[in-house]
């Protein structure tokens, strides 16, 4: 999208141009997130530095250029500002749209007085460029425009009274909404609500770094599309995560020569009574992602006849001897999908015995409730032996000790306790999917939608990485490497559930998007 010039303010400090402008996020480079605290260090920086009301002189004008860009036919526009600095940028901006041909008002919910030294002087500029002021908003069309210049990352409760009413008023217009550097009422760090209100947003314009809660949680849902200004500030500040990119690359390219054999075996443990079909999807699902051979051994041997009738390139075994540690070698263990109870009977050999697991729903919840087995799980670690894990944000509150609300309010700190106390990697799954490993910085996806929130996308995503695991030399694999094909394949599991729009997606439609994305087929239906 190209943003348009937009004439700034008067000023004798430096000029906005400074800054690269508006960029849209996420990108195809992974982006780093800062949190609130480390972006204050970051801010308190460049104030030292700078003449007074540089920064938000900077912000106003990257918000009018933005507000042109994704509103150009508006004939009103509603700036409602708060009574901190996020209020003076949304001041600055409507001084910098004021001489345009459009109609500009501000709500300001302040009082003048006890306002910040640069929302004052913003203040002033305003009222100095003859911007309109109001009680309330004008009537606005859908090609108008609402600008959420209320709370800002300064937030640290619920919103009251005016500001509540404000919010539920922006909700409530039909006009495109734009907050500015956070909509407010969302936690700019892990992506929940103060209260029960925060502003649906069509467009977020953050500035000076990208805030994590923006992309996890409830984030994506009320920032909508989000776009970095960094004002021309350098963030020299190690991150708290990092955003990944835009898609997962290709499949590696196959020799003529090669056979199935050089592609590593997958041996996928599930399926008790009543839940066949998860075991069936994860295994189908290894084999489109690369895996030689594909193993299916059910907790519900009534399952051998329905494995060979909905994929029969799939191969049937019992379940492999508890006793027999060979049968679990040389090859990467999926376990747990559609486990029930009967997988607790199975996963102490498996723990102990398989060189390379990923942990799946009903093996993760059977380890949750048995000390024992997780004492087995963090041993793996000592041994050489590389796991996964893929907990939904209930089975890693189980795994964790706690529960949802404390999961999805530290999502990313939950990920890597877990993967810290049990020396693995976690994908804590959900809108923002977080994959964690110990000693790494943790990593948000960037893709997905709600096509996914249907049943059975989850084993999918399971099956998956154990395909992908072996296709890529499975045993050989180091840690670090594990880590990047997990972090492939939650991105490409995302960017195939992409294709549905708002639609539920189909599990076993999801593993030929997914095939087909990656270069090894055409999705049916």
């Amino acid at each position: 999208m190209s943003l348009p010039t937009v004439r700034t303010a008067p000023s004798s400090t430096a000029d906005a141009s400074r800054s690269a402008g508006p960029v849209a996020i996420p990108r195809r480079e992974e982006t780093p997130l800062l949190d609130v605290a480390t972006t204050r260090r970051v801010e308190a920086r460049a104030l030292a530095g700078l003449p007074p009301m540089t920064l938000m002189e900077r912000a106003g004008a990257a918000t009018a250029r933005l507000a042109l860009a994704v509103a150009p036919h508006a004939r009103r526009i509603w700036i409602a500002c708060g009574p901190g600095n996020n209020g003076g940028d949304g001041l600055v901006a409507a001084a910098a749209l004021a001489d345009g041909p459009r109609e500009v008002v501000v709500t300001l919910d302040a009082s003048p007085g006890r306002m910040p030294t640069d929302a004052s002087r913003a203040l002033a500029l305003a009222r100095e460029r003859g911007v309109r002021f109001a009680a309330e908003p004008p009537p606005l069309d859908a090609q108008d425009l609402a600008v959420d210049a209320l709370l800002g990352i300064g937030a640290s409760r619920a919103p009251e009274e005016p500001l509540a009413g404000r919010i539920a008023a922006l909700n409530a217009s039909p006009a495109m909404r734009l907050a500015v550097d956070v909509p407010s009422g969302l936690d700019a760090d892990s992506g929940c609500l103060f209260g029960s209100l925060a502003v649906n947003a069509h467009h977020t314009l953050t500035f000076l770094t990208c805030k994590p809660g923006l992309f996890t949680a409830r984030g994506r849902d009320h920032a909508g599309a989000v776009w970095l200004d960094d004002l021309g500030v350098e963030a020299s500040e190690p991150p708290q995560a990092w955003l990944g990119p835009c898609a997962a690359p290709p499949l590696p390219p196959r020799a003529h020569a090669d056979h199935k054999g050089r592609f590593g075996d997958v041996l996928v443990v599930g399926g008790a009574p009543g839940m066949a079909g998860a075991a069936l999807l994860a295994a189908c699902a290894a084999h489109a992602a690369g895996a030689g051979r594909v193993y299916l051994a059910p907790l519900d041997p009534s399952l051998q006849a329905a494995a060979l009738l909905v994929h029969p390139a799939l191969m049937w075994r019992p379940l492999p001897d508890t006793g027999r540690p060979e049968h679990w070698h040389d090859r990467v263990v999926a376990i747990g999908c559609g486990g029930g109870q009967a997988v607790a009977a199975v996963l102490p050999a498996a723990l102990r015995d398989a060189p390379a697991v990923v942990l799946d729903a009903d093996a993760i919840n059977a380890i949750a409730s048995d000390a024992a087995l997780r004492r087995q799980l963090a041993a793996r670690a000592r041994r050489g032996a590389a796991t996964v894990l893929t907990p939904h944000p209930l089975e890693a509150a189980r795994l964790a000790g706690s529960d949802t609300g404390a999961v999805q309010a530290d999502r990313l700190g939950t990920a890597q306790a877990i993967a810290e106390r049990f020396s693995t990697t976690v994908v804590l799954k959900g809108s923002g999917s977080v994959v964690a490993a110990p000693g790494e910085r943790p990593w948000i996806n960037a893709t997905g939608s709600a096509a996914l929130a249907t049943a059975g996308t989850g084993d999918v995503l399971a099956g998956w990485i154990a395909g992908r695991w072996a296709a890529m030399g499975g045993l050989a694999v180091g840690p670090g490497s594990v880590g990047l094909l997990v972090r492939e394949a939650v991105c490409l599991h995302g960017a195939a559930g992409q294709r549905w729009g708002a639609s539920p997606a189909r599990a076993a439609d999801l593993v030929e998007a997914m095939a087909a994305l990656a270069g090894g087929g055409r999705p049916r239906g």
